[in-house]
């Protein structure tokens, strides 16, 4: 599948400070790519320039199959009009571009869930509802492309969930393709088909969901009931890739084929074993590995 946006060496500058420097992202058709980074690093400059809403310094993006309404945007908080309905929202913005239609309207709230909110004024929608009127915004004209930044950002977990099914519905069903930034690591690597990663301004690495895996690989994660003493124990026994973690569990590289000789050796130690399992190296992992550990917050 071919690429409906790619940028080279993109670049913008605000006075002497270049908030995004030689940005070069590939975002395949049809695919849901997130866009990560901290507050600053750049995220939001470089979704204001591919949406139009600003203009680079320097370098190029291309957008391959747009029609004429271009990529639909939330960038932000969704500027809707608090009294009024979803509906009628939704056709103010139908009639700006010019396909106001009452079927249409009614189809873009049933896709984002709100075709049962009949004329509730927006004001009193959840956060989450909110959210996704936004998204039903930035579909109107039926763009091909769709870039949101931080839409699940402040998101009660339900809240959260209705957003990631309305995105999943938009890609399996509409085909839409989607650029979206978020802080909730977990949450979005349960979305996204591909990633960038930004750091002060700059793009440090392009990869897709199985390429994380093959780069990370998976690991052993082992907690007892004195993980001191469990550590000092696989060492001795030869499982020197052996580590406190972050989370003060035990973790173990290069022996996912040796878990039942850990916990034997464990065992005959008297040390009782709480829980050994296998995992894969988590985004934030990697991110946090590529950033030098700075987290994105």
């Amino acid at each position: 599948m071919g690429f409906i946006l790619t940028t080279t060496n993109l670049t913008k500058t605000y006075g002497k400070k270049d908030a995004a420097k030689d940005i070069n992202i590939h975002v395949r058709e049809g695919e849901i790519y997130g866009l990560i980074g901290r507050n600053g690093a750049g995220k939001t400059t470089v979704m204001r320039v591919i949406s139009g809403l600003s203009k680079a310094t320097s370098g190029s993006y291309e957008l391959f199959g747009e029609n004429k309404f271009g990529v639909g945007v939330l960038i932000e908080s969704p500027g809707i009009y608090p009294t009024m309905s979803a509906e009628e929202n939704i056709r103010l913005k139908c009639i700006a571009l010019g396909c106001n239609n009452r079927d249409y309207i009614q189809s873009l709230l049933k896709t984002v869930g709100l075709e049962n909110t009949a004329q509730k004024p927006a004001g009193s929608f959840s956060l989450g509802m909110r959210q996704r009127l936004g998204i039903a915004l930035a579909l109107v004209g039926d763009p091909k492309m769709i870039v949101l930044d931080e839409p699940i950002n402040g998101l009660d977990p339900q809240g959260i969930v209705e957003v990631r099914k309305t995105l999943e519905r938009l890609k399996n069903e509409k085909g839409i393709t989607i650029m979206i930034s978020s802080h909730i690591l977990d949450e979005l690597s349960k979305l996204a088909d591909s990633y960038g990663i930004i750091h002060e301004g700059r793009l440090l690495d392009e990869f897709t969901t199985e390429e994380l895996t093959d780069r990370c690989g998976r690991y052993v994660t082992v907690r007892t009931d004195d993980n001191s003493r469990a550590l000092e124990v696989l060492q001795a026994a030869g499982f020197t890739n052996s580590v406190i973690d972050d989370n003060k569990d035990i973790r173990v590289d290069d022996a996912i084929h040796q878990t039942i000789e850990m916990n034997s050796i464990l065992v005959n130690a008297g040390i009782g074993v709480k829980e050994l399992l296998i995992k894969n190296t988590s985004l934030e992992d990697y991110y946090l590995s590529v950033t030098g550990g700075k987290h994105n917050g």
